[in-house]
């Protein structure tokens, strides 16, 4: 990401700040979150793509992110940068936060090494009860009861069940017949609905 400072960028015959370059672009803001993009140079030979999008805090603002390979989409380069600024996080909270670098002073190399590994095996740590305290989809059995349409039977299951009910009428087995209409019932109520769709015997009542 760059900021808009006294740095200048040639485009075309040219030279101009970022903020220039912006009014340049003819920014849409009837897109989602890509405003712009401009193909410019840092300097002779370097060529440089700057893709313009919009600051997700601030409506009236826009933040712009450099990508030197010129060949990637807009959208890949706005991923990609997302991907990076999640590192660039990590390394901040851990220096700012769990003391990288700060807490033990040394030159031996194991010794750096063993600290680096205890303020990563920290950051996993509160990272893990931040999430099983905080995301939703840990919380008791709501993930899973809102996932129940993923744990559907599939046509397999409902047929090898049916199989168990009717069996006994084909082997003469005397039976109650309420009662296996009752085991039917029972069995078509609990059916996923994109089962009961290709059913036309649940419309019927009895």
């Amino acid at each position: 990401m760059v900021k808009a400072m006294k740095q200048r960028y040639r485009w075309g015959d040219e030279s101009l700040t970022l903020k220039e370059l912006y009014q340049v672009a003819k920014p849409d803001f009837g897109r989602k979150q890509i405003l712009a993009s401009l193909l410019v140079e840092l300097e002779p030979g370097l060529s440089c793509k700057i893709v313009f999008v919009k600051h997700r805090h601030k409506k009236r603002e826009w933040l712009a992110i450099l990508s030197t390979d010129v060949a990637l989409s807009e959208e890949e380069i706005v991923r990609m940068y997302g991907m990076r600024w999640d590192i660039e996080t990590f390394f901040k909270a851990c220096k700012s936060m769990l003391k990288l670098g700060k807490e033990f002073q040394g030159r031996s190399y194991d010794m750096m090494i063993a600290h680096t590994t205890i303020v990563f095996t920290r950051y996993v740590m509160l990272t893990w009860e931040s999430r099983q305290n905080m995301d939703p989809r840990t919380i008791g059995g709501i993930f899973y009861l809102v996932c129940d349409e993923v744990k559907d039977r599939d046509w397999l299951t409902a047929l090898s069940e049916l199989w168990a009910i009717v069996e006994p009428i084909l082997l003469g087995v005397v039976l109650n017949m309420k009662q296996v209409q009752r085991q039917l019932q029972d069995w078509i109520a609990t059916l996923p609905s994109y089962i009961k769709g290709h059913l036309s015997l649940v419309t019927c009542e009895s």
